[in-house]
């Protein structure tokens, strides 16, 4: 069962503060590292992590952050070939503020703007290959558009991940197998004035709304509404576990669970994650995953 990712491979600039700054205000900074990043190439390493064949389909530019972000994908098992190196582009960054176990994320493209529709066409051949998709909002809008379509022809399943939150075209949402906004990114694509049940209520079986804290919400094939929580967990950084969780949820979906038993699983994963610095460095393995479940199945009886 092969998974694919196509998006955005990013150097994380992270410092960690005593709280986020509001605007206009100067704060102290510490520990400032450069993780592998980017929203895309966290989910292809969190899957991998979780002992999935995965190939990563983007771009990084020809400086020392893309060889680097390369390599680091390669040492997890996933697949390189078609990653492109693109001239005279530097590689896409994401500038991470750490604080009061919360972030803020400002994202440069890069590279990941030259994951464009031509670049689509030279791989296609080898993303028609997989059984399950990825996609995020991280690389040019056309582009996630265009691979939509692609799979939806060839029968692949697609999971949209539209983080950050840009317009989604109806006909996109109807395609894609399923949606996994967070809550304010709900709110942009479809308005603020519709709660969250009402809006998986409109999607049963396809959209997801993750939660932080709160864990996800969906709806049920027979519309119940199912409200599954977060996993306890001593929360050190937070950046990275929207990543792991649809990660974790194209592992199990790809293993035939239902989307109840695989949202578990990826809540599960995702609090995991929270434990440890650094968007890659907490994902977890599988038997951590299954471990934590068991144990929260016991304290619940």
């Amino acid at each position: 069962m092969k998974i694919s990712v196509v998006g955005s491979i990013n150097m994380d600039m992270t410092v960690k503060t005593a709280r986020i700054p509001i605007k206009g205000e100067t704060v102290k900074g510490e520990d400032l590292t450069y993780i592998p990043g980017g929203k895309g190439a966290n989910q292809a390493v969190a899957m991998a992590k979780l002992g999935a064949s995965v190939e990563m389909f983007g771009c990084v530019g020809d400086d020392a952050a893309g060889k680097q972000l390369v390599k680091n994908l390669e040492q997890y098992g996933i697949v390189t070939k078609n990653i492109k190196t693109v001239k005279d582009v530097p590689t896409g960054v994401a500038l991470i503020t750490v604080g009061e176990k919360d972030n803020t994320i400002v994202v440069v493209a890069g590279a990941n703007d030259s994951v464009t529709i031509p670049y689509i066409d030279s791989i296609k051949e080898d993303l028609l290959s997989s059984d399950l998709v990825l996609l995020q909002h991280e690389i040019p809008k056309d582009t996630v558009q265009y691979v939509i379509d692609v799979c939806y022809k060839a029968g692949i399943k697609v999971i949209l991940n539209p983080a950050p939150a840009r317009d989604v075209r109806q006909e996109d949402i109807e395609k894609v197998a399923y949606l996994t906004p967070n809550e304010h990114e709900a709110a942009i694509l479809f308005g603020a004035e519709n709660s969250l049940e009402d809006l998986v209520k409109a999607y049963p079986e396809k959209m997801i709304i993750t939660m932080g804290k709160e864990g996800a919400i969906m709806c049920g094939e027979k519309g119940k509404v199912i409200t599954v929580p977060a996993g306890k967990a001593k929360v050190v950084d937070t950046t990275g576990a929207g990543d792991t969780l649809n990660g974790a949820f194209a592992v199990q979906i790809a293993k035939g669970r239902t989307m109840e038993e695989a949202l578990r699983f990826a809540t599960t994963a995702a609090s995991l994650s929270t434990e440890t610095f650094g968007a890659q460095a907490g994902m977890p393995s599988y038997e951590e995953v299954e471990r934590m479940m068991s144990n929260d199945n016991c304290r619940s009886k």
